[in-house]
């Protein structure tokens, strides 16, 4: 700051000072030097920038202009040459440009602000030699700043460097005060999983399954999760993360089918302050947030083929690119994906991208439906009516009514394991709501005589189903298996293991034709 001349620059110092000090937002502060000092110099607009060297970006941080002027963009991109000219540009120097043809930066950026009628002072400002950025005053015309309107400006660089750190430090806060904000939120939704989700099947149908999960975990090999829907594949995610090395660290969900395309990429990579109409801060994708834990990419078989290179890209080199940069940032991520999909069959059809298929497929871990694990299904049953009773409130826990496990063992559970679940919490609500004593019977499945189960466990179709009608299907299944032999080696009575005349005899009273001239089709 150069000395002041006389008691008429100690009183302009004062009031300049109160201006430029008196706020800790940035933006009041510029309105109100853009009111003071157009009293005593031309001024239609005052901005403080910041260059970024890495992104050769002039950012904006903050604008007053007068209403006649307006320019709304928030950083302008420059060519080398003009970054070379700020890079050089050292100290506590101002400049005058009152003919910006004459200097090669401020044409470009005239140009970028849609005038090139105009002229500036730019004021560099820096503490102990720590260049900050700079402030900037602008005027409409040529010729309009002079050697005076320099001094003046020169006299409060101190408050002006002094704001203008400050500011950066209190943007800085903020930003990680919104991240910090962020990244709980996100943190507390997947929490509950951690302690919420239990593996329910690890001693039966699932055992398979827990023994690669217990194989996996430790490593940080790519794991491709596979199975019908509402098999429960989050559920092992959770268990792959929180029994590895990762588990104090993030776990982040993608669901990418839940994301629309046109905000997959600001959401999965993030992007930068300005990077496109509504960017108004900059923001950390799902990439960045999972960071030394691990990204669970849900439905992979979903994402579009331009955001799979962008993945692949990822998970080759480990980094990734904001939207609106142009460097690079390192991830150290773990990633589980999952999908219901036939992900082959989408190669092939070329709507997957195959050597993305190769990556994610390191260690495939196939989770088998419901259907396949009914063991399973009354320590699941047990498990949601304790759990939903809970979560209700509900004073007491209901018990099943006679027969109610069999027929839900013996139904096909299109749905999986968030079929059976909503199913539980269906039937307490209608239950508690009707007739709170009465056991629950689950009357709305239905078994499906097809299945295995079904035809090996007759008894347990009992109720509104005929034993007839069971035993009946049994036969036709055992008859269709031998090709209509009912006597013999490999015949239908060896394999029921009753007399020959027995099976006869029964099948004459439920009607089953046998013989040479019947003819059956096996199950």
């Amino acid at each position: 700051m150069i000395p002041p001349k006389n008691i008429n620059d100690l009183e302009y110092i004062h009031q300049a000072a109160q201006q430029i000090c008196n706020s800790i937002d940035i933006q009041t502060i510029l309105n109100r030097c853009l009111n003071f000092f157009s009293r005593r110099m031309p001024l239609d607009r005052v901005a403080m920038n910041i260059y970024d060297p890495a992104n050769r970006t002039i950012l904006i941080i903050a604008a007053a202009e007068h209403k006649d002027f307006t320019f709304s963009e928030n950083k302008i991109v420059i060519p080398p040459e003009a970054g070379e000219m700020i890079e050089r540009d050292k100290g506590k120097n101002l400049h005058i440009i009152n003919r910006p043809e004459e200097n090669y930066l401020a044409r470009f950026m005239w140009k970028a602000m849609g005038s090139i009628d105009m002229s500036a002072m730019i004021l560099n400002l820096a503490i102990e030699e720590e260049k900050l950025g700079v402030i900037a005053f602008y005027a409409r015309g040529k010729d309009r700043y002079t050697k005076e309107h320099a001094r003046l400006i020169r006299l409060v660089h101190n408050p002006f460097a002094m704001t203008m750190s400050n500011a950066v430090k209190h943007q800085e806060i903020l930003r990680l005060k919104d991240q910090l904000v962020d990244d709980n939120q996100f943190l507390n939704q997947q929490l509950h999983r951690k302690s919420g989700d239990k593996i329910i099947g690890n001693e039966f149908g699932l055992k398979y399954v827990m023994e690669m999960v217990k194989q996996i975990a430790p490593q940080t090999s790519q794991v491709l999760l596979l199975g019908e829907t509402g098999t429960g594949k989050e559920v092992i995610a959770n268990a792959i993360h929180y029994s590895s090395p990762r588990a104090g660290n993030p776990f982040i969900k993608v669901n990418c089918g839940a994301i629309p395309d046109n905000l997959i990429d600001s959401e999965l990579f993030g992007h930068e302050k300005g990077a496109f109409t509504g960017a108004f801060n900059q923001k950390r994708g799902r990439f960045e947030r999972a960071s030394t834990g691990t990204l669970f990419l849900d439905e992979i078989g979903e994402l579009p083929l331009e955001v799979q290179a962008r993945l692949l890209r990822v998970l080759e080199h480990k980094e990734i690119e904001r939207l609106g940069g142009s460097h690079p940032i390192p991830v150290d991520i773990r990633v589980i994906a999952a999908t219901h999909r036939d992900l082959p069959k989408l190669v092939r059809e070329g709507k997957f991208r195959e050597d993305l298929w190769y990556r994610l497929n390191v260690f495939p871990i196939l989770i088998p439906p419901l259907r396949e694990r009914r063991s399973d299904i009354p320590a699941l049953t047990h498990y949601f009516l304790e759990k939903k009773t809970r979560e209700m409130n509900f004073p007491r826990q209901p018990v099943l009514a006679p027969g109610a496990m069999e027929r839900l063992k013996n139904y096909p559970w299109p749905g999986n394991v968030r079929e059976l679940e909503n199913l539980v919490e269906r039937t307490i609500i209608r239950n508690m709501t009707a007739v709170p004593e009465k056991p629950l019977e689950f009357k709305e499945v239905e078994p499906d005589l097809s299945s295995n189960h079904a035809l090996q466990n007759p008894d347990a179709l009992k109720g509104p189903y005929l034993l007839d009608e069971v035993i009946s299907a049994h036969i036709r299944k055992v008859l269709g298996m031998t090709g209509g032999k009912v006597q013999g080696k490999d015949g239908a009575s060896e394999i029921l293991g009753i007399h020959p005349n027995t099976l006869r005899n029964k099948m004459d009273k439920l009607k089953i034709p046998y013989g040479r001239r019947a003819r059956f089709e096996g199950c």
